[in-house]
């Protein structure tokens, strides 16, 4: 071969290999992954989900293509995402750490596979037809995380035996998780002595609002559902918590590390992992229907002993 054919051919080749690796990319299934919190609070947690997706044999950018939708707590913005999930088509649609997300996915679609991570009774939720044997087109993780409230407002009243007013934050755009934990833990405070008054946040400031209110009003300690809005706010949670010097029991480990008080609730990374493996399994060609929801066997409770101390005089 001549030397300028050579040349040529070699060119030719060159230019084509990105449209052969497009070509690959666009062949790759894709799974749409939707939170209502952010990305950088949610690091870890993906973490966790990649890594159950290569444990079920998929791996991101190699044999599946994950796009990531953080609505950072836009919950009108749901409806208009999933009819759009819907209209490309896509693989899987995994909503993890969202009752309301995974709601609206079912509402959204009957053909595309569904998982779910959901903090209360997927049956009750109208998610899933039984545990054992969901049918439909959805599966997931069930973490018991309202199940636990009065759990968690008992320990927060252990730590604080004084108390008596007790302040619960509530979001009141995530309407299922906001109304079910509301009662339960009204409920719970009846139960052990406690006054329970409720503050609304949905945003940044009126989380500041919230806490301004707080400061006013001296209650005795603060509760923070479970709600991954909260979660996405942690930093800011625990600031102010220790600007206005007030106990407050937290949903989740990733708030108590931040520098809340206490936490009692299940293994979000676990939850996150098996959602992960869930949605390998499915893209492999397992039926949703046929899958049992799974459920948190591990409950944790984190204490965050520096500022235990730095609340000593306020917790007496």
């Amino acid at each position: 071969m001549r030397r300028r054919e050579f040349t040529a051919l070699l060119a030719s080749a060159t230019a084509a290999w990105p449209l052969t690796l497009r070509a690959q990319q666009s062949t790759m299934p894709v799974v749409a992954m939707v939170n209502l919190g952010t990305a950088e609070t949610n690091a870890r947690f993906v973490n966790a989900f990649s890594k159950g997706l290569e444990e079920a044999g998929w791996v991101e950018g190699q044999n599946v293509t994950v796009e990531y939708h953080w609505l950072e707590g836009r919950f009108d913005h749901l409806s208009s995402l999933m009819a759009d999930l819907v209209r490309r088509r896509v693989a899987v649609i995994a909503t993890p750490a969202g009752n309301y997300a995974s709601q609206v996915a079912k509402a959204a679609t009957t053909t595309i596979p569904i998982v779910f991570g959901v903090g209360e009774d997927p049956v009750k939720l109208g998610l899933v037809s039984s545990l054992a044997r969901p049918g439909g087109n959805v599966t997931g993780y069930n973490f018991f995380n309202a199940e636990v409230t009065a759990k968690r407002l008992e320990l927060l009243h252990a730590l604080v035996p004084k108390a008596v007013r007790v302040a619960m934050l509530v979001n009141p755009a995530n309407v299922p998780v906001a109304d079910t934990t509301s009662r339960q833990a009204q409920e719970a405070a009846r139960a052990i002595g406690l006054q329970l008054h409720i503050l609304n946040a949905s945003t940044d400031d009126e989380i500041e609002a919230a806490f301004d209110i707080l400061a006013r009003d001296r209650p005795d300690a603060l509760f923070i559902p479970a709600d991954a809005f909260f979660v996405s706010r942690r930093v800011q949670l625990a600031a102010l918590t220790a600007r206005y010097r007030i106990p407050t029991a937290y949903p989740t480990r990733e708030n108590v590390e931040a520098g809340g008080l206490m936490s009692y609730g299940p293994d979000l990374l676990e939850m996150w992992r098996q959602v992960g493996v869930y949605t390998g399994r499915v893209l492999s060609g397992a039926k949703p229907a046929d899958m049992p929801v799974m459920q948190s066997t591990k409950f944790d409770f984190v204490l965050n002993l520096k500022t235990a101390k730095r609340l000593a005089s306020t917790c007496r």
